[in-house]
């Protein structure tokens, strides 16, 4: 790494920001912008920031750290509420990610069927115990009332009602 030369002060004694090292009556020409910032927003308050006055500088830097402060509080305000109203990030994400896979899943999905017994519309479910414990298959939404079922591939219906005679074939 280059080892970095000291910075020598301009002929009037000041450094490239335009400061002097003395605390004296001796104060630099001219204060710079600092980089970053555009010239307007300076010039706008270069006519109080040079001025001859030190308390007339103070004062100004005052109000412009007020303001900055007012600005930011403001600021912090609406993203409160934003973040009220709205939710965080994770929680937007969350809800854009479901909204997602309920708009997928409408595409790829066939409308439910309509039950065989009774005309309702039947819902998804699966089968928890037994041996085909963890298959889906449609199911009546009027359960218990309906118990009227359907294969999860749409072939033909069943009623379980029916089923009930097991000794017939």
């Amino acid at each position: 790494m280059p080892e970095q030369q000291p910075k020598r002060p301009s002929p009037d004694g000041s450094d490239e920001l335009g400061r002097s090292d003395e605390l004296g009556p001796e104060r630099p020409r001219r204060l710079r912008p600092s980089g970053g910032y555009p010239v307007a927003y300076y010039k706008a308050y270069a006519r109080w920031i040079e001025h001859s006055d030190p308390a007339v500088v103070a004062n100004t830097l005052l109000c412009l750290i007020h303001q900055a402060n007012y600005l930011l509080d403001q600021q912090i305000s609406a993203l409160e509420r934003d973040f009220v109203q709205d939710g965080g990030y994770s929680e937007q994400l969350a809800a854009a990610r479901i909204a997602e896979r309920q708009k997928q899943q409408q595409r790829h999905a066939a409308p439910a069927p309509v039950c065989p017994r009774c005309g309702k519309t039947m819902a998804l479910r699966t089968t928890r115990k037994g041996e085909r414990a963890g298959s889906q298959f449609w199911g009546c939404s009027g359960y218990p009332e309906c118990k009227g079922t359907r294969s999860l591939e749409g072939s033909g219906g069943s009623d379980r009602s029916d089923r009930s005679n097991r000794g017939q074939p």
